[in-house]
């Protein structure tokens, strides 16, 4: 009888959990500035044809990266090379737009007394990724001749590498540059690496991308997600409390000029193909393994969502 009886509460909490599924459509966005974006829909928990939108924060691009191949996410924000390759490896999700048009900014000490050896070193995290992408064309665009360093792996080393004197020049990431420009005030802003030319509205650095499951939605979407990032925008301080307290982002770990400096705007593909296919011809150009070997097919960005 107890063996029976553990069945039945298996079959019904499998039930249970297959009904609560069914009424749902489970969002995915990576931890850092898309989020930022999100607020409003984190906040709001909108519906499409009755079914919750339910955003959930990932840790990392490998856990993102396993969700997607699972069939676990039916929207997801990561960045544009992840989706383009994991398209170009067969997963069929498709791009819906761009919320986040670039956040990285090369950092410098006003103030360094070092010997001259090393003074012309720029240190970049995230070999062969976007940082360090962007950061190779925006030299070459300039003119500009520096030592390459990639010891410190993460925004997080770097951060600790400016704030203890170990690096004068680096690449940082918001948010994490808004906390040392606050703790440091020899550090300062030196240059954009988000700005191509000035009809463009920046890099089209963050994807999101749609499982069949959506296929169709692409108009309501396509306002929700307008709509959550004009929020975030008009209203940081608001988007900043939302954020705190749901613990996504530690309290004072978020300003409104950080948002600022996230260049958030919601721009669908229709709006933005040719800067989409700009930034993935230039990543295909310095680094094709990146995206998978190739700038995605048609499909990718297919005519009809």
């Amino acid at each position: 009888m107890i063996k029976y009886f553990c069945l039945f509460l298996l079959i019904l909490c499998s039930c249970n959990r297959g009904k609560k599924e069914n009424n749902v459509f489970h969002v995915a966005v990576l931890r850092g500035p898309s989020v930022i974006a999100f607020a409003k829909m984190i906040e709001d928990s909108p519906e499409i044809d009755s079914k919750r939108l339910s955003v959930d924060i990932v840790d990392s691009p490998e856990q993102m990266q396993a969700l997607l191949i699972k069939g676990e996410a039916d929207l997801a924000a990561l960045p544009m090379i992840n989706a383009a390759n994991l398209y170009n490896k067969g997963l069929k999700y498709s791009l819906l737009g761009c919320p986040v048009w670039g956040n990285l900014y090369i950092v410098e000490k006003k103030e360094y007394n070092a010997p001259s050896q090393g003074t012309n070193t720029l240190h970049i995290f995230g070999a062969g990724t976007t940082p360090d992408i962007l950061t190779r064309y925006y030299l070459k665009q300039k003119g500009l001749t520096y030592s390459l360093n990639y010891s410190f792996s993460t925004p997080q080393e770097i951060s600790q590498g400016l704030l203890s004197g170990q690096i004068r020049t680096a690449v940082m990431a918001e948010p994490f540059l808004s906390l040392i420009l606050r703790k440091d005030s020899t550090l300062y802003i030196k240059s954009s690496l988000n700005n191509p030319d000035r009809t463009s509205p920046g890099f089209a650095q963050t994807a999101i991308v749609y499982a069949p499951s959506l296929q169709g939605k692409s108009t309501i979407l396509d306002s929700l997600l307008d709509e959550s990032c004009q929020f975030a925008v008009n209203q940081p301080e608001q988007a900043i409390k939302i954020l705190e307290n749901r613990n996504i982002f530690v309290p004072g770990s978020l300003t409104p000029e950080s948002i600022e400096r996230c260049q958030i705007k919601y721009l669908s593909t229709k709006e933005a193909k040719r800067s989409i296919l700009d930034f993935l011809r230039l990543i295909e150009k310095y680094e094709p393994k990146a995206i998978g070997g190739k700038v995605p097919d048609d499909g990718f960005m297919p005519e009809k969502q």
